[in-house]
């Protein structure tokens, strides 16, 4: 997904239900740092550092767990959700009825984002996450950065987003 495509998405979510807040925080999140939809339904507050604005990003399949710093957006997106969004416990991202959103929950919410948006076609997680590798690629971070902030273990899994 382009820039673009994730701001319209972003916009789509901002109007959605009563949970639109935290559905756009999760969109935003999910492509600033590359989260795989379980890496993002697992967030907790404590792998959130809002004073240093530090995201601690624990990766599944074996990936490389890293730090990521959180910016205005994010910060801003992210202490709102803790003011007045779903309360969930520990987890970031909370369903209605308080325990943590489910990974079909965001695929769900996000497709039906997608065309209410008018993306063109079909919208899924993933997509975020490769979103946010172009991204940096395209803004000339090498291909070790990339692996790190991804958490690939294996380089020829970042190549993709740095060959022509």
């Amino acid at each position: 997904m382009t820039e673009g495509e994730v701001e319209r998405l972003l916009a789509a979510a901002k109007g959605r239900g009563r949970y639109d807040h935290r559905d756009a925080t999760m969109i935003l999140l999910a492509y600033r740092h590359g989260l795989r939809v379980s890496e993002l339904v697992a967030l907790r507050w404590d792998q959130v550092d809002l004073p240093e604005g530090r995201l601690h990003v624990n990766r599944v399949k074996r990936g490389t767990a890293s730090v990521h710093p959180l910016r205005g957006p994010e910060l801003r997106a992210l202490r709102r959700l803790d003011r007045e969004g779903p309360t969930g416990g520990a987890y970031v991202f909370a369903s209605e009825r308080g325990g943590p959103m489910t990974a079909a929950g965001f695929r769900k919410m996000l497709s039906h984002t997608g065309e209410e948006a008018e993306i063109g076609f079909p919208v899924h997680p993933h997509m975020l996450r490769h979103g946010c590798g172009y991204k940096l690629a395209n803004d000339g971070h090498d291909t070790r950065a990339l692996q790190h902030y991804l958490g690939h273990k294996n380089i020829q899994h970042t190549v993709r987003y740095t060959e022509l």
